[in-house]
């Protein structure tokens, strides 16, 4: 099939695509991961969370061939760079100290989540090729600056460097539920005490010192998953989640309508903790769940009183706790953060594509961007050099690069 057998469609909402024809690419995906799904996407919107004004203009571009879609992606006409969690601030000056324009630029991305996985979804690789280029085509019709790809998963990223596209490296950490074995494969953990005897002495220390201050302060944690959440409990979550947010001078990206979307649609994919003292709650933590491919994702967190490390508790122990009990095979740590290194959170690099229409700035970009790669080969070296298992293992034993293919 030829680029010119697909018709290019364009729609300013994910509503006005077909949920099951979305999902059903999405389905096709080695990577599908839950935060692509139509429900997760409308929520976004019709919540009013990604809103134009907050600078997330939907322009969701597919590909059909007569009435069956065969390729799409979320992209987002963008007048600035909040939510995305891979930083062009510096692209932005540079063009500004020039007398160009860098907004609006075209954004592929799920708004304010930085979740590796699909991007580019589509019946075969044929079709992915073309919708790569259906991107940059449209990028050039609409006289736009430049357009971004984001935490791409690896057929994603080929289809893009085969499209000319450049290729940006930043580091996650994420946990693995594998127990080291001297003598075969490794297994899985049989517990957290299990888990804990994988690490450094120090690290495994510190672990216990800090679980236990929780303990003294009188407070217990609670768990429910999917339906049994209640509505007082979402209700709860987002009181501090919200709080959280203000205490430090910014609104919450997320308002409370989309958490009660998520709720209503996809609540197979939410964890809830709930950190309760003299039988009060104080603080919870949201954990995004995928039970097919067997993975967690650390995602939103708040409490109303400050209790010393409860914030490690909530947001990494009682998770990582309930995936070795639950049999989940990854915990994903969310963007940045090397202190989730001490808790067994390995640094794996994420990848991202980019193209500009300017000749001049792509190779500046591009002589950037070489550059920018070795420092992070340097950085995960370092870090390779802190990896907190007692048995030594290499960091790229334990968390490969996404971009393997």
């Amino acid at each position: 099939m030829s680029e010119i057998d697909y018709v290019t469609r364009v729609f300013s909402s994910p509503s006005q695509i077909e949920e099951s024809a979305w999902n059903a690419l999405l389905d096709l995906d080695t990577d599908p991961s839950p935060f692509m799904r139509h429900e997760y996407l409308v929520a976004m919107h019709d919540s009013g969370s990604a809103r134009p004004r907050a600078g997330w203009q939907a322009q969701f571009v597919t590909l059909w061939r007569g009435g069956d879609l065969q390729a799409a992606c979320p992209m987002y006409l963008k007048n600035n760079s909040y939510g995305e969690y891979v930083f062009d601030w510096a692209w932005a000056n540079a063009y500004s100290q020039h007398g160009l324009d860098y907004y609006p630029k075209a954004l592929v991305a799920v708004p304010f989540t930085p979740v590796p996985g699909a991007r580019l979804l589509a019946r075969d690789a044929a079709a992915r090729t073309a919708l790569v280029k259906a991107l940059i085509q449209r990028v050039r019709d609409e006289d736009l600056s430049s357009v971004h790809l984001l935490f791409a998963q690896p057929q994603d990223v080929k289809a893009c460097e085969d499209a000319g596209m450049m290729l940006r490296h930043t580091v996650q950490f994420h946990w693995k539920n594998e127990a080291p074995s001297a003598d075969g494969p490794p297994s899985t953990f049989s517990s957290f005490d299990h888990f804990l005897a994988s690490l450094q002495q120090e690290k495994r220390k510190k672990i216990r010192q800090e679980r236990r201050k929780v303990t003294d302060a009188g407070v217990a944690f609670r768990w429910s998953r999917g339906a049994d959440i209640s509505e007082a409990d979402w209700d709860f979550f987002y009181r501090c989640y919200e709080r959280t947010y203000l205490e430090h001078g910014n609104a919450p990206y997320l308002n409370l309508d989309f958490f009660r979307r998520m709720a209503q649609t996809m609540p197979q994919h939410w964890l809830l903790f709930v950190a309760e003292r003299e039988g009060q709650a104080i603080a919870c933590s949201l954990i995004g769940i995928d039970e097919a491919a067997r993975v967690a994702y650390g995602r939103y967190w708040g409490a109303l009183e400050r209790v010393d490390c409860l914030h490690f508790e909530a947001c990494y122990y009682a998770p990582l706790a309930w995936c070795i009990e639950h049999g989940f095979q990854r915990f994903e740590g969310g963007a940045q953060g090397e202190h989730k290194m001490a808790r067994a959170l390995l640094p794996v690099k994420t990848t991202s594509a980019h193209w500009l229409a300017h000749p001049s700035f792509a190779e500046a970009v591009e002589r950037f961007l070489e550059r920018e790669s070795q420092g992070i080969g340097q950085y995960m070296d370092h870090l390779a050099q802190r990896n907190p298992l007692k048995t030594g293992l290499a960091v790229r034993d334990v968390a490969p690069p996404m971009t393997e293919l």
